[in-house]
């Protein structure tokens, strides 16, 4: 290929990888339901964006070094102390029984369907256990199931990530190692040097980390360059050592960063998740051109199949097993069974291994990844056309209405508490000092758990429940930190009290976000007004709204709330319900 044709292809590859993303943020479906097809579209379509062309033979080194980055990735989501109650059992057994019956069900199948040897069988079964949150999350983001089952598929997407590389991993370099291939006798001293170097390579890239992270103390940025380099190196270098063993290694190293006291990630890591980002894009676009549809053709009706017995079959039973006694709802226990895409996680294996063993001359081996490739296309599509109609028919999809929490113990945040619950809704309140939330209490309000913030500022976790946070307490500067560090953990918009006008704080005059009630109704405004006798008033918009009140929120039809913001004017409809600050009181 010239020069020219060499930018053109990367030119085209990123800006196919990027846009196919936004498309899909917009269309709120998973990214590989886009970058799959377009992947092969343009594979199909065009000369200039084959990797075996624009790469040549790097590509599966490549890949191999860029599926390690995103198995770190998962790695790192792997925070076991977040698993807690009956959420663990169901989502350990939908791993156990799931990776069993799953494997076992495609082990057994692919030979008949795809007329392959059994050591191809393995690794397909092995592959396509995997799901994974940037599939599962995207799809219950456009459902929205109840917490519960969100809780446990994103849990379990998360975990069989991790888990089903290694088991890849495993299979693979136990395949390698003669095992399961006639004529040839299992190497098992082989097969332990892999699962060793990964290790190994999985142990210090958790050494280099500690030291970066832990005893050097790097900030988020040089915290961010450390971990992608170490991940590379080491995985790199576990590759010199051993072919493919650096996948083992990116694992491990995630799984220790993520579970081992003491380590010091940075909090948000932007510019890491923007590259894992970048790399799937790039990723899939890539493998996705190299599957031709000469390739795809022969196996098309064969694996239509093999994701039928997956999706009608083994999927429900896994799920019927997994959730018995467990104290979920029909509804809910069906929707499990009913949701098991594949992802991320599968193609990138598969590209991984399969070219691997086809350099190695096992027969069929080429059919692995046109399988993943059809596998994953067909079940992605299947969940995110029917997933909204099964969960609406099933009765888990949750309600509409708004259920606020309110962070502040001052008595006009608690009087605003009761206004808000004398409109219908639930509302949910949180304070620090243990005066105000004992007059939380009496004011009849349910109040939120002591350590829920703290909870919030955790990346990973999940304000289970709330649907929007308002931040009222007298510190303005916590409410604009707060604002900033709760927003990834609430399905919902979060929202401040404004400072003062002439605020010195260090962080509230600064910080975006919405600010309630717009610039006359700061915080102190609103406290002195209430403390000077101006109370809450709740009115229907039905009747005549009484002259001189402040509206602050309208309460919509079906439950949901519209503050007024200083960006966002509120229009009252017929049926809603207002809430308004009066006046204050004449004095004598």
């Amino acid at each position: 290929m010239t020069d020219d044709q060499i930018l053109l292809g990367i030119g085209l590859t990123v800006v196919l990888a990027v846009g196919s993303q936004l498309l899909a943020s917009r269309l709120r479906v998973p990214a590989l339901v886009v970058l799959l097809p377009v992947g092969f579209a343009a594979g199909a379509m065009t000369d200039v964006i084959h990797p075996d062309r624009l790469v040549g033979p790097d590509f599966s080194a490549l890949v191999s070094l860029s599926v390690a980055v995103i198995l770190y990735d998962a790695g790192l989501g792997l925070e076991l102390r977040h698993l807690t109650g009956r959420t663990r059992g169901v989502v350990a057994r939908l791993l156990v029984l799931g990776v069993v019956l799953t494997w076992a069900a495609t082990t057994g199948l692919a030979p008949m369907l795809f007329a392959v040897p059994i050591a191809v069988a393995v690794m397909l079964g092995v592959i396509l256990v995997v799901s994974g949150p940037t599939v599962v999350g995207p799809l219950l983001d456009h459902v929205r199931p109840t917490d519960k089952v969100r809780r446990i598929l994103i849990w379990e997407g998360s975990l069989i990530d991790p888990v089903g590389g290694i088991l890849g991993a495993v299979a693979f370099h136990s395949i390698l190692a003669g095992g399961f291939v006639a004529g040839k006798g299992f190497h098992f001293g082989g097969f332990l040097l892999s699962i060793a170097v990964g290790l190994a390579g999985g142990a210090a890239g958790t050494a280099l980390l500690w030291l970066a992270l832990r005893t050097l103390r790097l900030g988020e940025t040089l915290g961010t360059l450390a971990q992608l380099a170490t991940v590379i190196a080491v995985s790199a270098g576990c590759d010199i050592v051993r072919d493919d063993t650096g996948l083992i290694a990116a694992i491990v190293t995630g799984l220790a960063v993520a579970n081992l006291p003491g380590f010091d990630l940075p909090a948000r890591r932007p510019f890491f998740e923007t590259l894992v980002q970048l790399i799937i894009g790039l990723l899939f676009i890539s493998i996705s051109a190299t599957v031709t549809p000469a390739s795809v053709t022969p196996v098309l009706l064969p694996s239509l199949g093999l994701i039928a017995v997956l999706v009608l079959l083994v999927r429900p039973l896994v799920a019927y097993a997994s959730t018995h006694r467990m104290g979920l709802t029909g509804g809910e226990r069906a929707f499990i069974g009913w949701m098991a895409p594949r992802g991320i996680v599968a193609a990138s294996t598969a590209s991984a291994f399969s070219a691997t063993l086809v350099d190695e001359g096992l027969d069929g081996a080429d059919k692995i990844l046109p399988v993943t490739f059809l596998v994953i296309v067909g079940t992605v599509l299947l969940y995110a056309l029917t997933a909204a109609p099964v969960a609406a028919r099933l009765g888990v999809v949750q309600s509409a209405r708004t259920r606020p929490l309110l962070v502040g113990g001052d008595p006009w945040v608690i009087g605003l508490g009761r206004s808000l619950k004398s409109a219908g809704l639930d509302v949910l309140m949180w304070a620090g000092v243990e005066r105000q939330r004992e007059q939380i209490e009496e004011a009849g309000i349910e109040l939120a758990p002591g350590e829920l913030l703290a909870t919030a500022t955790d990346p990973e976790a999940r304000l289970e429940g709330i649907t929007a946070v308002f931040l009222l307490t007298g510190d303005d500067d916590f409410n604009a930190l707060a604002s900033v560090m709760v927003r990834d953990s609430v399905e919902g918009p979060v929202y401040r009290a404004g400072p003062p006008h002439d605020s010195h704080g260090v962080i509230a005059p600064y910080a975006g976000g919405d600010i309630l009630f717009g610039r006359a109704l700061v915080r102190h405004t609103l406290a002195a007004r209430y403390e000077q006798g101006a109370r809450f008033v709740v009115e229907s918009v039905s009747d005549a709204l009484p002259s001189g009140h402040s509206t602050l929120f309208v309460v919509r039809a079906d439950g949901r709330l519209d503050p007024v913001t200083e960006a966002h004017a509120v229009t009252p409809r017929p049926g809603d319900t207002v809430v308004l600050l009066g006046p204050t009181p004449p004095g004598p």
